[in-house]
């Protein structure tokens, strides 16, 4: 059945469906069917920006490496870019001796470009975050929570969708007082469990927020353009900015730390712009303007660097490299 379908079909059964169900329908379908990343998709993630991002990431996950095995863990691996310039940057090490390495990807489509992309590498693919072995987790989710199903509420009105005149429509109608996520803090419930236990590092990377006052952040992209979020089901990559503020005190919560910055400063003083200069040395000019002008994109306040946030979880001795 197709998504709009199943969608029309819950609400004749019950009346409406709420928003956090429509959600979860319409990103499973979407991700189902297609590779909706890069200039020719829906939107672009900073790994298909820059290499320079995987790299620095990199980086970081072998700064705060302490030994021994570990699991490196990526949930929502889109083409496979960022891990692979994760695994290219650490190459010469001994990660490739003492870790596994996981990737998290329901989509079929994007498991296969993966496979592809991913060749040179061992790596294991799961459908869901499992139980994993006993070992210290490197995790990192890019881009993976702002698609998880949030629930909104106009006042204390859980706010659901219903269907008038044989259109989808949100009800009650008004203006959005809160966003919760509780799909978000489950997986991040999951995650805090194992390194809690087994030790190990996370690194969250979203679009968000760290205020308490957070109103209506659904979104939908076509073809990198924002559209009605209720206008084509399934066929546009729904998404809601991050409630970094509730991350951050569920994991203090659990007795582990969080600390957040923002992803240009992240990058800023993990030395992305000297990676730039030294890309450049070896480039030719229209190399070079890509080079410059991903960077950009990645550390702008006024493009990604502001908005996007980055939530490192672990058990730290000082701040991490970055923060």
């Amino acid at each position: 059945m197709h998504v709009l379908n199943a969608i029309h079909a819950e609400i004749e059964q019950k009346g409406f469906i709420s928003v956090a169900d429509y959600m979860e329908r319409c990103i499973t379908h979407y991700y189902a069917t297609r590779d909706p990343f890069g200039t020719q998709g829906d939107f672009t993630t900073a790994p298909e920006i820059s290499q320079i991002f995987g790299e620095l990431i990199g980086a970081w996950f072998y700064e705060n490496w302490w030994g021994g095995e570990a699991i490196l863990y990526e949930i929502g691996a889109g083409r496979g870019t960022l891990m692979k310039d994760i695994l290219r940057a650490t190459r010469k090490t001994d990660w490739h001796e003492k870790r596994e390495v996981h990737i998290v990807e329901n989509s079929p489509i994007l498991t296969q470009i993966q496979h592809d992309n991913l060749k040179d590498f061992s790596i294991q693919w799961h459908k869901t975050f499992e139980a994993m072995p006993p070992k210290p987790l490197l995790l990192v989710a890019n881009e993976l929570f702002d698609a998880l199903p949030i629930q909104q509420y106009v006042g204390e009105i859980e706010r659901s969708i219903i269907l008038k005149e044989g259109k989808l429509q949100f009800s009650p109608e008004g203006e959005v007082t809160r966003e919760n996520s509780p799909a978000s803090l489950a997986l991040l419930d999951k995650i805090l469990t194992h390194i809690k236990h087994y030790g190990g590092v996370a690194l969250i990377i979203d679009y968000g927020y760290l205020s308490e006052q957070h109103k209506d952040t659904l979104q939908a992209l076509k073809n990198h353009q924002c559209v009605d979020p209720l206008a084509e089901p399934g066929e546009a990559d729904l998404t809601a900015h991050v409630d970094f503020l509730s991350l951050k005190q569920c994991t203090e919560k659990a007795g582990l730390q969080a600390v957040i910055t923002t992803q240009g400063e992240f990058l800023r003083r993990l030395g992305a712009e000297l990676r730039a200069v030294n890309l450049c040395k070896n480039a030719n000019a229209e190399q070079i303007k890509t080079i410059i002008s991903g960077v950009e994109r990645l550390i702008h306040p006024e493009q990604m660097g502001s908005l996007f946030k980055v939530l490192a979880i672990g058990r730290f001795q000082q701040p991490p490299a970055g923060f």
